[in-house]
């Protein structure tokens, strides 16, 4: 017998078998790979020890699979593609289970000319702190906007930005911390 993947007649227990352990490793994948997406999110942003605490966890888990893997008699490319595959939607899963459990801050510039105040208003009904700032341009006064947001209101703000302006010009930064002045107070 050859040590690569084939494709050979099956008997019924064997593909029982192929069939579960592809199973087994797609999902023990998805939970490796999803444990380590979060693991690099959290650690990116200081939080070192939690991430240490993640990666114990996706390494055995990940170490279990291999080990499923490799150490089967039976060599088939379906073992191949379920490991794949379950890379592929942890990768998926990962990212959306990070953007909703880590929680970021984001620094949002607004450039404008039209209907300032409105816009200022709006904001600010919606719990977000907004700065202002007067920029002389070079045929018209426009002005900047400063809203630091939780990432769960970015999409808000963007709704009530393109309301006011549609043609406003915004810039999203990630915010690395944030000291002093108004952030999360409630309406």
């Amino acid at each position: 017998m050859h040590s690569h993947y084939f494709f050979v007649y099956i008997n019924n227990g064997d593909l029982m078998n192929i069939v579960l352990l592809c199973i087994e490793i797609f999902f023990a994948r998805i939970i490796d790979v999803s444990l380590g997406t979060i693991r690099t999110v959290i650690v990116v942003k200081g939080k070192n020890l939690i991430g240490s605490i993640l990666g114990f966890f996706e390494v055995t888990v990940w170490f279990l699979v291999v080990e499923q893997a490799l150490t089967t008699s039976n060599n088939n490319i379906f073992i191949v593609f379920s490991y794949a595959i379950g890379f592929a939607t942890g990768t998926y899963i990962g990212g959306i289970l990070s953007g909703r459990l880590v929680k970021s801050k984001y620094e949002v510039q607004i450039i404008t000319d039209k209907n300032v105040q409105k816009m200022i208003d709006l904001i600010r009904e919606s719990s977000m702190a907004v700065s202002i700032l007067k920029l002389e341009g070079k045929n018209k006064n426009k002005y900047m906007l400063f809203v630091e947001v939780d990432n769960n209101k970015i999409k808000e703000l963007s709704s009530i930005v393109k309301s006011v302006d549609n043609k406003a010009f915004m810039v999203v930064n990630e915010t690395m911390f944030v000291h002093n002045g108004y952030f999360g107070l409630n309406k």
